[in-house]
């Protein structure tokens, strides 16, 4: 007759079925190639956004004194009463700062898994007939773009590097003195270096802001060819008006037109 043989098991623990506990649903989708694409796209809008008004804003400077002192003392005011004076614009930058911060890391993260995808690169000019000038230089664009952004930042925010920033002034009319901001642009281009520095940093910013305006349709999945004739309309237009907008500060500091 066969033996039976049996064998005998411990007791049996729910550690083999317990499920590992998910992950929030934005920082699981961000894990993935896909999320980190719509992050770049969605935090260049805002950067773009702030962009463009933040050079309609400046364009005050032509002007007068008076109007882009008192533009600027609105936005230090924001909301005030409701909010003590200044913390709606820190709370502005704190968002544009989270935005940058985002957009850098989801960049470097793209980057990195693309390097991975394809470990051995192309040995041959296939990239460069394929990618346009804008698209091969995003990275030292950006580069540039952050050190001018940390410079803007010393020079015209924090008078780290700038002796005028920070002064106060009462235009005719006023009750109460409001930041000197036009005399301390002023000041900031009629340095040579600073001025020609910063004409430099918005032609990058230029070549930045035409390949992810054109990029932006891509993250989302809008990349239909039919449109292709509009995307790179609107990013070559956007880029420019920023641009020119922007460099015609320091020229006309330099040119005399603004004193």
């Amino acid at each position: 007759m066969a033996q039976v043989v049996t064998s005998q098991r411990g007791p049996v623990t729910g550690t083999a079925t317990r499920s590992k506990k998910r992950r929030p649903f934005l920082i699981d989708l961000y894990s993935t190639a896909v999320g980190k694409k719509y992050v770049m796209g969605a935090t260049g809008i805002g950067m773009m956004g702030f962009v463009l008004f933040h050079m309609i804003g400046n364009l005050k400077m032509y002007f007068g004194a008076a109007d882009l002192d008192h533009y600027a003392h609105w936005l230090q005011t924001l909301l005030y009463p409701i909010a003590p004076k200044g913390y709606v614009l820190w709370i502005l930058r704190g968002g544009l700062i989270t935005m940058l911060l985002l957009h850098l890391h989801a960049a470097y993260s793209l980057t990195m898994l693309n390097r991975k995808a394809r470990p051995v690169k192309y040995q041959s000019a296939r990239d460069y007939q394929i990618a346009n000038f804008a698209s091969r230089t995003m990275r030292l664009s950006g580069l540039v773009i952050l050190a001018f952004l940390i410079w803007h930042l010393l020079d015209l925010t924090f008078g780290v590097v700038n002796s005028e920033t920070g002064k106060m002034v009462v235009h005719e009319g006023d009750t109460e003195s409001v930041k000197a901001v036009y005399d301390s642009i002023v000041y900031s281009f009629q340095r040579t270096p600073v001025a020609l520095f910063y004409v430099l940093a918005n032609v990058l910013l230029g070549l930045h802001l035409f390949h992810g305006a054109w990029s932006i349709f891509q993250s989302f999945g809008w990349n239909n060819p039919r449109f292709n004739k509009w995307r790179r309309a609107f990013a070559t237009g956007f880029a420019a008006v920023v641009v020119i907008g922007n460099v015609s500060f320091p020229i006309a500091v330099m040119a005399g037109i603004v004193a």
